[in-house]
């Protein structure tokens, strides 16, 4: 699913929401979410999952077309892992 395909079914599925307040409304919300995680916080949503950043340690790499070594800096990554609500739902539908 993609951010408009979110929008257009949250207009679809509240009337009352115009399809404008239903973007600002997504929009806010991943907002919120990543300014959360660069400051470094945790985000939870139950029956759903949580969001966390991993520490990725600074390392040599390659360039794929020239072979010469490059270095890659140290960075954090969001992280999701689904919640046990999630996993059973979506393991559901697979069978």
């Amino acid at each position: 699913m993609t951010k408009s395909e979110l929008i257009s079914r949250l207009a679809a599925r509240f009337p009352q929401l115009v399809a404008k307040d239903a973007e600002l409304s997504v929009k806010m919300i991943i907002d919120a979410m990543a300014k959360s995680l660069s400051n470094g916080q945790r985000i939870e949503i139950r029956g759903f999952g949580s969001f966390d950043l991993n520490y990725r340690p600074p390392r040599v790499g390659r360039n794929p077309k020239s072979g010469e070594k490059v270095k890659v800096p140290a960075k954090y990554v969001p992280h999701f892992k689904a919640g046990k609500e999630m996993r059973e739902r979506v393991d559901y539908k697979k069978q």
